[in-house]
């Protein structure tokens, strides 16, 4: 697995650099630091501070894994919305949920630790309120579970008896309900909806 860190703190970047070598990760560079020819992140560790710098742009393909360092929530509920976050990760996490996060994220699935779900589902900001689920069927709202507890397309297959084809087509017709691209972005919305309908 090749990991790029892009912290605002090059301190906590090179601690999470030593820390990951020491673990048996080779292939982690520092941002600012001349990565190795070929060099292709498979994850991006970033913080608030580092979101829209071009990294994100030139990796398109690489997952997203956000250091929260204490982001307040209504910004947390604005960057999950807003941009292509695969994960979220506490600063306090302890190491082996920590490579256990780089390993699920690096496999395309969602992450996001107690701490930051707890965040969202308690903030009562614009965005719970705007973001209630409705007028969707029945199926829609299951796959919508799903995702909230981050299965992947073929988990959620096995789960409701679907092909994994059918499931694509279920989440392609959810995003353009909700106008949103990602399944992190409705990882959030979904959060968000069952606090304001359970409120």
């Amino acid at each position: 697995m090749y990991i790029l860190i892009d912290l605002g703190s090059h301190l906590m970047s090179e601690a999470i650099f030593q820390l990951l070598v020491k673990n048996g990760y080779d292939h982690v560079v520092v941002s600012g630091k001349s990565p190795p020819n070929a060099f292709t992140p498979h994850v991006l560790l970033v913080d608030s501070a580092t979101l829209n710098h071009d990294l994100l742009t030139r990796y398109r393909e690489a997952k997203v894994l956000l250091i929260d360092t204490g982001i307040e929530p209504e910004k947390l509920c604005a960057i999950l919305l807003s941009h292509r976050i695969h994960g979220i990760l506490s600063v306090n996490t302890e190491l082996q949920l920590f490579k256990k996060a780089l390993t699920a994220v690096s496999e395309g699935q969602i992450w996001i630790d107690n701490g930051s779900v707890k965040t969202l589902l308690h903030d009562t900001g614009s965005i719970s309120q705007k973001g209630k689920i409705s007028h969707i069927s029945g199926r829609e709202q299951e796959i919508i579970e799903c995702i909230r507890q981050g299965l992947s397309n073929n988990e959620i297959a096995r789960r409701l008896a679907l092909s994994p084809h059918t499931v694509k087509a279920h989440l392609n017709r959810i995003f353009r309900k909700f106008n949103i691209t990602s399944r992190s972005k409705l990882m959030a919305l979904a959060m968000h909806s069952q606090h304001a309908t359970s409120a």
